[in-house]
């Protein structure tokens, strides 16, 4: 038996505007985790088991009389996308394939079944790949772990920027630049699996920042889990609406987060804590102009708390609901803040940033 682990992530600024090709997000990885288990098949059958995925809400509409069902909401279909991908670069590398069961543990959501959001769809992703990585000794390095999980991913998903797959493979707080996604479906035509993931993408950047030492995350989970794919299609329509407004948000999140990016390299926690407020600013903007409710009330109310006791507070992904961040010195006390929330039905969550072993 071989087993595999990827952390959950929390997107910290850049979000919406990390979907364009080259735009700047800050992403840190959690210490909450989905494992996976492969065991050679003792019969004719492999198999595939989740106590967590055994049950899953459907998005579906109308087309017509059809129902059109949305699956990007459902893991398993990205753990069959991972397994596919995988086992055909395995091919490509001369290995037998074989027959396995596949064994999922995740504790992303909590074990009353609340989602917190925390990506996944690209942890499970990323864990299949790395299980299976070890099991058909495949040797793959980080970067090609990356690539792989990110095709995978994004032949489910077929939006986003890829930016939760960077957090689950390689942990702490990460500088992401999403690669150009046409580039990558014209060379998909042209090359194999394997020099694909050998190739450099263009404009895909991650760098692993090292947070200042009296940085604290905090997080405050106010509920309505909310569908990412869903919301980032309705600005995607906005996008096409409103071209100038939308161009003008991209290059104001752009300045933004690389003069946070900045405060991490400089270790300056009123730069970052400045960055966090003015992508708040910009993220609400363009909740305005494209009708997408990113911040929802509670996330307001959220936020306005912490920064009432000197944090530097948002939401965080695609907003809609889940989860709010806030950063702030160590030195302030959380628990009058903590309990200022759940009287607003707000749930502190207390997991902390995952560093990989280097």
């Amino acid at each position: 038996m071989v087993t595999a682990q990827a952390p959950g992530k929390l997107y910290v600024a850049g979000e919406y505007a990390v979907v364009e090709t080259g735009y700047p997000a800050i992403i840190v990885a959690v210490d909450q985790f989905v494992t996976v288990n492969v065991t050679a098949a003792a019969d004719a059958y492999g198999s595939i088991i989740s106590k967590q995925y055994q049950e899953n809400s459907l998005f579906w509409q109308r087309n017509g009389d059809e129902m059109v069902f949305d699956n990007r909401d459902n893991p398993f279909h990205y753990i069959l996308s991972a397994i596919k991908l995988t086992e055909t670069y395995a091919r490509e590398q001369g290995k037998d394939l074989a027959l396995y069961r596949l064994d999922i543990d995740s504790d992303l959501d909590s074990t009353d079944g609340k989602k917190y959001g925390l990506g996944s769809s690209a942890a499970v992703t990323v864990a299949t790949v790395k299980a299976l990585n070890l099991f058909y000794q495949l040797n793959m390095t980080p970067d090609m772990i990356y690539k792989l999980a990110a095709i995978a991913h994004l032949d489910i998903q077929g939006n986003g920027s890829l930016g939760d797959i960077a957090a689950s493979v390689y942990g702490g707080w990460i500088a992401y630049r999403s690669f150009d996604k046409s580039w990558l479906a014209a060379q998909r035509r042209n090359y194999s699996l394997s020099q694909l993931i050998t190739m450099a993408w263009p404009e895909l950047s991650i760098e692993l920042l090292t947070a200042p030492a009296a940085l604290k995350l905090v997080i405050g989970w106010t509920g309505s889990p909310a569908s990412t794919s869903q919301l980032v299609d309705k600005i995607a329509i906005a996008k096409a609406e409103k071209r100038a407004q939308y161009t003008q948000f991209l290059e104001a999140s752009r300045e933004t987060i690389e003069s946070l990016i900045q405060g991490f390299r400089d270790k300056a926690l009123e730069k970052i804590q400045a960055g966090i407020r003015e992508n708040r600013r910009l993220l609400n903007e363009l909740a305005a102009f494209s009708g997408v409710a990113i911040e929802t009330p509670k996330l307001t109310t959220m936020c306005d708390l912490a920064e009432a006791v000197g944090g530097a507070a948002k939401s965080s992904g695609a907003g809609g609901g889940d989860c709010g961040i806030v950063l702030l010195d160590e030195q302030i006390e959380t628990a009058p803040l903590f309990d200022q929330w759940r009287e607003q039905a707000i749930e502190p969550l207390t997991f902390q940033v995952h560093e990989l072993a280097k």
